[in-house]
């Protein structure tokens, strides 16, 4: 009896493990579709050439065409502020969200970056756009993406990558200055999300 419960137990747990680590499906996106990077200076590509930003990698390692949405300096009131109107400029099928970073900066509340991010993601699922989600690390020296990001791909169902960031940011040879990625820290964002879009279906 005790064996068969020990079984039991077992399975649950393989199941259980199975089901965190499933990833969320999203829709192909066709080679003349539109993704968006949205997002702040690591969506612009501060510290490198426009055409070593991550979203100009990005298009060319999943020969898509990736609109590079990111405004230097930008907090997630002001992503949210100006959503709507990159959405109908860009008209994407895929929004890929990483912001977060100035308001951990600039100590503004975690819950309102949280309900910021939060709405931000339901009116891009309103419109009936896909949603990818990139986790930033606090500034500090020993550091990871705050648990928010993860539940909140979690609560929307969406695909989530959230060590990239930190692994750049943790690598001198990857940076240009302490908070932002040279060229070839770049690319690894661009591939880890390109890997990620893999799984998750979208190309």
């Amino acid at each position: 009896m005790n064996v068969t419960r020990l079984a039991v137990a077992l399975l649950l747990i393989t199941a259980l493990v199975s089901c965190g680590q499933r990833m969320p499906r999203v829709a192909p996106v066709g080679p003349s579709e539109v993704i968006v990077a949205f997002g702040d200076s690591l969506s612009y590509g501060t510290g490198a050439a426009e055409h070593e930003s991550y979203p100009a990698v990005l298009a060319q390692l999943i020969q898509r065409n990736v609109v590079r949405a990111g405004v230097p300096g930008e907090t997630t009131g002001g992503g949210l502020a100006r959503l709507e109107s990159v959405i109908d400029e860009h008209r994407p099928v895929l929004i890929i969200v990483c912001l977060g970073g100035n308001d951990m900066l600039r100590k503004l509340d975690e819950t309102q970056t949280r309900n910021n991010l939060r709405e931000i993601i339901t009116r891009i699922k309103r419109r009936g756009i896909a949603v990818v989600l990139v986790g930033v690390p606090k500034p500090a020296l020993i550091t990871s993406a705050p648990a928010f990001y993860a539940e909140l791909a979690q609560d929307f169902d969406i695909p989530y990558e959230g060590k990239v960031v930190t692994d750049v940011l943790y690598r001198a040879e990857l940076k240009a200055d302490p908070i932002h990625p040279n060229a070839n820290g770049y690319r690894r964002m661009a591939e880890a999300i390109a890997e990620l879009l893999k799984k998750a279906g979208a190309v």
